[in-house]
């Protein structure tokens, strides 16, 4: 199974459009917030199970805060994060994982990607794929790949555009 995870595109629809079709075949498809505009038109790009969520920035769109559902045999927790403080830290998100039962907890919102395999609960964050904060300034998603053993494999990405890649150079 493949799980493509994304967060904060902030409207550049392009950006999410250029990383689906960069990955290839998925399974399902998870964006974490701050979508901004084109919920639809998201929707729309892949026919796979698809979960989004609001940001902080999505006040006007009709999504849901938070979404728990199941990869496999885990059990999974998504969230934009800001309402979990998550700019200072996951604690709050990994109490609130541990006293619910979650196997794997999901957030955005600090745009700089995050994994914490841990015993009792994995944290992740796919950075962001159109505003990225953490040094080296990459567009970020993540890959989620659960093997036929069931085994889970976190990985980064790197959202490639040719023109952003030319322009990089100069900077």
């Amino acid at each position: 199974m493949r799980i493509l995870v994304i967060s904060d595109s902030h409207g550049k629809n392009d950006d999410v459009k250029q990383v689906i079709k960069q990955v290839g075949d998925i399974d399902m498809f998870i964006h974490l917030g701050d979508v901004e505009r084109g919920v639809d038109y998201i929707r729309g790009l892949t026919d796979v199970e698809t979960h989004i969520i609001a940001g902080n920035n999505d006040y006007s769109l009709d999504l849901p805060a938070t979404d728990s559902f199941m990869i496999a045999d885990k059990k999974v927790f998504i969230t934009h994060g800001h309402r979990f403080y998550v700019g200072g830290g996951v604690e709050h998100l990994r109490e609130y994982a541990l006293q619910n039962g979650y196997d794997i907890v999901m957030y955005g919102h600090t745009h700089v990607p995050y994994i914490d395999v841990g015993d009792d609960v994995t944290i992740l964050n796919p950075g962001s794929i159109s505003y990225p904060r953490q040094d080296g300034r990459k567009h970020t998603f993540m890959m989620i790949d659960v093997d036929r053993k069931g085994e889970f494999h976190y990985n980064i990405g790197v959202l490639k555009s040719s023109l952003r890649d030319f322009y990089e150079g100069f900077f």
